[in-house]
């Protein structure tokens, strides 16, 4: 079977353990992005199986009906495809796979890593070190402080743990089933929404992009925080707005944010009104970017890709599209 693995920026499929599973296959991986439905077309020509990396390439109806008729299935890694349009490719008899792997430490562990080397200025003391500088600046300790989770589910509510551990007071904030069950594990519910931005020293955003998710921090609620406030966001980057979280920044409320999404991506020669900010600590979407996670990831799409090729596919989402075959 000829197999495109699209999105592969770090080149780092073959690299992995679970690549042995494609043996005897013709397999091609991309480690530049395409959107453009009649060059991904143009691209994709004669390939029989797409093997998508999370959310990295959206697939719309646009480029669903411009993918070469070779296109047979499209193995999603992870269970998120509401990216993919699957009334399309059903109508096309392409099949869409997907499974239950998932990984929710990888990115609570990235928004740890983020607030850390934020409150302690990490990246500016390493740039100067290497520069032939010495220690320029004060950090800040959490403890003690207060850490607002927006959404405490499963990535949240690790972070919130953390939080715990580290001697912070932790406040949560969210839809009613998110607060309850925050209740219920003994962290804090503020008296209002304004209460959780004015109150929290970091706020936390962990939570996924849905119609009536995006743009759930507002500029108000952004205008409320401290000026001294960090606000974290590894979970979809239109949950505030790159432009509306830059102008923010500049105003000084809050005072630092720390982003691993943006709205658009790849972001590109700097081309997002967050990147180079001195005062937004931004990093290239690392949240699932692990070697651990990548194994479980890729090793479920490619055993789909497998199965499929074997005439007995497995967790397809759409079996309607199998007929059309």
């Amino acid at each position: 079977m000829k197999i495109a693995i699209l999105d592969d920026y770090a080149n780092a499929a073959r690299t992995l353990k679970v690549y042995a599973k494609l043996a005897g296959h013709e397999v091609t991986s991309f480690t530049d992005h395409v959107r453009d439905p009649d060059a991904l077309a143009t691209r994709l020509k004669g390939f029989e199986a797409l093997v998508v990396i999370q959310q990295r390439l959206w697939m719309p109806r646009a480029v669903i009906e411009k993918l070469p008729d070779s296109v047979k299935l499209i193995s999603q890694t992870g269970h998120w495809h509401a990216h993919i349009d699957t009334a399309a490719c059903t109508e096309r008899g392409i099949a869409i796979t997907a499974a239950g792997t998932t990984n929710y430490d990888a990115p609570a562990q990235l928004a740890w890593a983020l607030i850390l080397a934020s409150m302690r200025h990490i990246p500016r003391e390493v740039a100067a070190l290497r520069t032939g500088g010495w220690l320029s600046t004060l950090g800040t300790e959490v403890n003690g402080r207060t850490l607002g989770i927006y959404a405490y589910g499963n990535i949240g509510s690790i972070v919130a743990g953390v939080g715990r551990a580290f001697g912070m007071r932790v406040m949560c904030w969210g839809r009613g089933a998110s607060m309850e069950k925050a209740r219920a594990a003994g962290y804090e519910i503020p008296a209002s929404r304004e209460a959780f931005f004015e109150e929290s020293d970091i706020v936390s955003l962990h939570m996924p992009l849905r119609p009536d998710s995006r743009g759930v921090v507002t500029p108000v609620d952004l205008a409320r925080m401290k000026p001294t406030a960090l606000l974290v966001n590894v979970s979809r980057g239109a949950l505030v707005g790159d432009q509306a979280l830059a102008d923010a920044l500049k105003q000084g409320r809050p005072g630092r944010a720390a982003v691993d999404v943006y709205e658009d991506e790849p972001v590109l020669n700097r081309n997002n009104p967050l990147v180079g900010l001195d005062n937004c600590l931004c990093t290239p979407h690392l949240g699932y970017n692990a070697l651990d996670t990548f194994e479980r990831y890729l090793g479920g799409a490619f055993d789909h890709v497998v199965a499929f090729a074997a005439g007995k596919p497995i967790n397809v989402v759409n079996p309607d599209a199998l007929k059309k075959r």
